[in-house]
């Protein structure tokens, strides 16, 4: 069994920016996407792309045109667009003012499907989209413009 819990990375104007911390980690998946690929001499240029758009999504809110679908029509699973044939970075986009960040890696192969590594990570978030959205029903935790309330409590059973 897995537990994950939901960590705030940043608030700004405009948008709420969380990732997931698996397993009591104290790292989430984005904080690992971040250490794993922060100095990484091949993928830097790809890197500051990902941190660059970040960063404007902070300061303009998580616009649809800053994401590529990537999972099924009914789940929120998108991947950061960036200008970059390799590095990818996957998402839940909730709304234009929340953004869930997960983990990513070098796109090596023509779908993250014959990817290992990716693959695991779009299920887990496809999985984490799932059960938050009966957390939402529920009513045990509630989105509030570019804040999401009652995470703090909240653990997810993967």
């Amino acid at each position: 069994m897995r537990t994950a819990k939901l960590k705030t990375i940043e608030q700004s104007e405009n948008v709420g920016l969380y990732s997931i911390c698996f397993n009591g980690n104290d790292l989430s998946e984005y904080e690992q996407f971040v250490k794993r690929f922060l100095d990484d001499a091949t993928l830097n240029q790809d890197f500051q792309k990902v941190f660059r758009a970040i960063h404007r999504i902070m300061a303009n809110g998580a616009l649809e045109r800053y994401f590529r679908p990537e999972g099924r029509f009914k789940d929120n699973l998108t991947a950061l667009s960036i200008d970059s044939k390799v590095l990818r970075l996957y998402c839940l986009r909730i709304s234009d003012q929340i953004l869930i960040v997960g983990n990513g890696g070098a796109k090596t192969t023509r779908t993250y499907e014959e990817n290992e590594e990716l693959s695991g990570y779009v299920m887990d978030l496809q999985k984490f989209d799932r059960l938050l959205a009966q957390e939402l029903e529920s009513g045990k935790i509630k989105i509030e413009q570019n804040v999401i309330t009652g995470i703090e409590s909240t653990t997810f059973i993967l």
